[in-house]
Protein backbone atom coordinates (compact mmCIF):
# COMPACT_ATOMS: atom_id res chain seq x y z
CA UNK A 1 0.00 0.00 0.00
CA UNK A 2 1.17 3.82 -0.79
CA UNK A 3 1.59 5.82 2.61
CA UNK A 4 -1.21 8.54 2.67
CA UNK A 5 -0.57 11.72 4.79
CA UNK A 6 -3.60 13.29 6.59
CA UNK A 7 -2.51 16.11 8.28
CA UNK A 8 -4.10 17.30 11.68
CA UNK A 9 -5.90 20.57 11.52
CA UNK A 10 -5.49 20.60 15.42
CA UNK A 11 -1.93 21.70 14.65
CA UNK A 12 -2.77 24.46 12.50
CA UNK A 13 -3.89 28.14 13.34
CA UNK A 14 -7.03 28.28 14.29
CA UNK A 15 -7.41 31.79 12.97
CA UNK A 16 -7.02 31.24 9.74
CA UNK A 17 -8.52 27.67 9.12
CA UNK A 18 -8.96 27.43 5.59
CA UNK A 19 -5.80 28.97 4.33
CA UNK A 20 -3.89 26.38 6.52
CA UNK A 21 -6.56 23.49 5.34
CA UNK A 22 -5.65 24.91 1.38
CA UNK A 23 -1.89 25.22 2.02
CA UNK A 24 -1.59 21.41 2.98
CA UNK A 25 -4.47 20.46 0.54
CA UNK A 26 -1.49 22.09 -2.09
CA UNK A 27 1.15 20.38 -0.39
CA UNK A 28 0.25 17.37 -1.62
CA UNK A 29 -1.48 15.90 1.66
CA UNK A 30 -4.28 12.67 0.90
CA UNK A 31 -6.36 13.77 3.49
CA UNK A 32 -7.36 16.41 6.12
CA UNK A 33 -7.57 14.86 9.70
CA UNK A 34 -10.00 16.58 11.96
CA UNK A 35 -9.94 16.03 15.80
CA UNK A 36 -13.32 16.21 17.56
CA UNK A 37 -13.33 16.48 21.31
CA UNK A 38 -15.89 17.25 23.30
CA UNK A 39 -14.77 18.25 26.71
CA UNK A 40 -16.06 15.09 28.64
CA UNK A 41 -14.10 11.82 26.66
CA UNK A 42 -10.98 13.66 26.48
CA UNK A 43 -10.11 17.13 28.27
CA UNK A 44 -9.94 19.17 25.56
CA UNK A 45 -12.84 21.28 23.49
CA UNK A 46 -11.85 21.87 19.70
CA UNK A 47 -13.96 21.98 16.52
CA UNK A 48 -17.86 20.72 15.49
CA UNK A 49 -19.76 20.10 12.83
CA UNK A 50 -20.12 23.73 11.91
CA UNK A 51 -16.38 24.39 11.47
CA UNK A 52 -16.48 20.73 9.15
CA UNK A 53 -19.20 22.22 7.05
CA UNK A 54 -17.11 25.70 6.80
CA UNK A 55 -14.05 24.31 5.74
CA UNK A 56 -15.93 22.09 2.80
CA UNK A 57 -16.82 24.93 1.08
CA UNK A 58 -13.57 25.45 0.52
CA UNK A 59 -11.35 22.26 0.75
CA UNK A 60 -11.84 19.52 -1.74
CA UNK A 61 -9.24 16.85 0.53
CA UNK A 62 -10.90 13.88 1.78
CA UNK A 63 -12.01 14.78 5.50
CA UNK A 64 -10.72 12.41 7.86
CA UNK A 65 -12.72 13.01 10.91
CA UNK A 66 -11.37 11.99 14.47
CA UNK A 67 -14.36 11.80 16.83
CA UNK A 68 -12.94 12.19 20.05
CA UNK A 69 -16.09 12.24 22.10
CA UNK A 70 -18.42 9.99 24.66
CA UNK A 71 -21.10 9.63 22.37
CA UNK A 72 -20.08 9.52 18.51
CA UNK A 73 -23.67 7.68 17.83
CA UNK A 74 -25.66 10.76 18.26
CA UNK A 75 -23.11 12.73 16.20
CA UNK A 76 -22.16 11.26 13.51
CA UNK A 77 -25.28 12.32 11.48
CA UNK A 78 -23.88 15.71 12.00
CA UNK A 79 -20.60 15.42 10.71
CA UNK A 80 -21.98 13.42 7.56
CA UNK A 81 -24.64 15.90 7.03
CA UNK A 82 -21.47 18.38 7.11
CA UNK A 83 -18.98 16.85 4.56
CA UNK A 84 -17.07 13.90 6.46
CA UNK A 85 -15.70 11.86 4.14
CA UNK A 86 -14.43 8.84 6.86
CA UNK A 87 -15.32 8.83 10.61
CA UNK A 88 -13.34 7.64 13.22
CA UNK A 89 -14.65 6.98 16.60
CA UNK A 90 -13.45 5.74 19.79
CA UNK A 91 -13.61 2.14 20.78
CA UNK A 92 -13.55 2.56 24.42
CA UNK A 93 -16.35 5.51 24.07
CA UNK A 94 -20.30 5.14 25.54
CA UNK A 95 -21.82 3.93 21.99
CA UNK A 96 -22.37 1.11 20.67
CA UNK A 97 -19.56 0.10 18.43
CA UNK A 98 -21.99 -2.19 15.85
CA UNK A 99 -24.49 0.83 15.47
CA UNK A 100 -21.94 3.46 14.43
CA UNK A 101 -20.56 1.41 11.77
CA UNK A 102 -24.31 0.51 10.68
CA UNK A 103 -25.10 4.12 11.10
CA UNK A 104 -22.20 5.49 8.56
CA UNK A 105 -23.00 2.53 6.13
CA UNK A 106 -26.63 3.81 6.03
CA UNK A 107 -25.24 7.41 5.73
CA UNK A 108 -22.51 6.73 3.02
CA UNK A 109 -19.36 7.52 4.93
CA UNK A 110 -16.44 5.65 5.25
CA UNK A 111 -16.48 3.87 8.66
CA UNK A 112 -13.46 3.76 11.53
CA UNK A 113 -12.41 2.52 15.05
CA UNK A 114 -9.77 4.68 17.03
CA UNK A 115 -7.98 2.59 19.89
CA UNK A 116 -6.14 4.35 22.78
CA UNK A 117 -2.89 2.83 23.61
CA UNK A 118 -4.05 1.22 26.68
CA UNK A 119 -6.78 -0.85 24.73
CA UNK A 120 -5.44 -4.32 22.81
CA UNK A 121 -5.52 -4.38 19.68
CA UNK A 122 -7.71 -7.84 19.67
CA UNK A 123 -10.36 -5.45 20.72
CA UNK A 124 -11.55 -4.43 17.04
CA UNK A 125 -11.14 -7.89 15.63
CA UNK A 126 -14.95 -8.61 15.80
CA UNK A 127 -15.98 -5.18 13.69
CA UNK A 128 -12.85 -5.53 10.90
CA UNK A 129 -14.99 -6.80 8.19
CA UNK A 130 -17.10 -3.79 8.63
CA UNK A 131 -14.86 -1.03 8.40
CA UNK A 132 -12.49 0.84 6.04
CA UNK A 133 -9.94 1.99 8.74
CA UNK A 134 -8.39 0.87 12.43
CA UNK A 135 -6.96 3.79 14.04
CA UNK A 136 -3.78 2.66 16.18
CA UNK A 137 -2.91 5.55 18.85
CA UNK A 138 0.68 6.37 19.47
CA UNK A 139 -0.23 9.06 22.36
CA UNK A 140 -3.29 9.46 24.48
CA UNK A 141 -5.77 11.40 23.02
CA UNK A 142 -6.66 14.82 24.02
CA UNK A 143 -3.26 16.89 23.22
CA UNK A 144 -1.11 17.62 20.26
CA UNK A 145 2.74 17.48 20.64
CA UNK A 146 2.95 14.48 22.48
CA UNK A 147 5.77 11.61 22.71
CA UNK A 148 5.52 8.56 20.23
CA UNK A 149 4.82 5.65 22.29
CA UNK A 150 7.05 3.20 20.78
CA UNK A 151 5.31 -0.12 22.81
CA UNK A 152 2.08 0.54 19.79
CA UNK A 153 4.29 -0.59 16.89
CA UNK A 154 3.28 -4.19 18.20
CA UNK A 155 -0.40 -4.01 18.49
CA UNK A 156 0.15 -2.50 14.80
CA UNK A 157 1.94 -5.43 13.48
CA UNK A 158 -1.24 -7.63 15.51
CA UNK A 159 -3.97 -5.68 13.73
CA UNK A 160 -2.14 -5.72 10.08
CA UNK A 161 -1.66 -9.59 10.60
CA UNK A 162 -5.23 -10.46 11.26
CA UNK A 163 -6.45 -7.99 8.43
CA UNK A 164 -4.23 -10.00 5.97
CA UNK A 165 -5.15 -13.36 7.36
CA UNK A 166 -8.84 -12.72 6.49
CA UNK A 167 -7.77 -11.30 2.94
CA UNK A 168 -8.56 -7.59 3.93
CA UNK A 169 -7.88 -4.38 2.31
CA UNK A 170 -7.39 -2.30 5.38
CA UNK A 171 -5.82 1.10 6.37
CA UNK A 172 -4.29 1.64 9.41
CA UNK A 173 -3.53 4.80 10.31
CA UNK A 174 -1.36 6.04 13.37
CA UNK A 175 -1.87 9.26 15.21
CA UNK A 176 0.42 10.75 18.01
CA UNK A 177 3.33 11.83 17.48
CA UNK A 178 4.58 11.21 13.65
CA UNK A 179 7.47 12.45 12.07
CA UNK A 180 10.30 11.57 9.37
CA UNK A 181 11.78 9.28 12.49
CA UNK A 182 8.95 7.55 13.63
CA UNK A 183 6.98 7.39 10.28
CA UNK A 184 9.11 4.58 9.10
CA UNK A 185 8.48 2.18 12.12
CA UNK A 186 5.30 2.97 11.56
CA UNK A 187 4.73 2.05 7.88
CA UNK A 188 7.25 -1.26 8.45
CA UNK A 189 5.15 -2.31 11.63
CA UNK A 190 2.17 -2.03 8.68
CA UNK A 191 0.50 1.42 9.18
CA UNK A 192 -0.13 3.00 5.76
CA UNK A 193 -1.93 5.91 7.35
CA UNK A 194 -0.08 9.25 9.28
CA UNK A 195 -1.64 11.86 10.72
CA UNK A 196 0.92 14.20 11.32
CA UNK A 197 0.27 17.77 13.10
CA UNK A 198 3.00 19.87 14.43
CA UNK A 199 6.00 18.04 11.57
CA UNK A 200 3.27 19.17 9.10
CA UNK A 201 2.19 22.44 10.36
CA UNK A 202 4.61 23.54 12.07
CA UNK A 203 7.11 23.16 9.14
CA UNK A 204 8.20 26.41 6.94
CA UNK A 205 8.00 24.15 3.98
CA UNK A 206 5.15 21.90 3.83
CA UNK A 207 5.63 20.23 0.80
CA UNK A 208 8.92 19.16 1.72
CA UNK A 209 7.37 17.81 5.21
CA UNK A 210 4.54 15.64 3.27
CA UNK A 211 7.30 14.74 0.72
CA UNK A 212 9.49 13.36 3.61
CA UNK A 213 6.56 11.04 4.80
CA UNK A 214 5.81 9.75 1.77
Amino acid sequence: MSNKISPSILASDFSSLGEEALSVQDAGADMLHIDVMDGHFVPNITLGAPIVKSLRKRVSLPFDVHLMISDPLKYIPDFAKAGADRITFHLESSSDPAACVALMKELGVESGIALKPGTPGEAVFPFLNKLKMVLVMTVEPGFGGQKFMSDQLEKIKLIRRECDRRGLEMDIQVDGGITDVTMPLCRDAGANVFVAGSYVFGSEDRKKAIDSLK
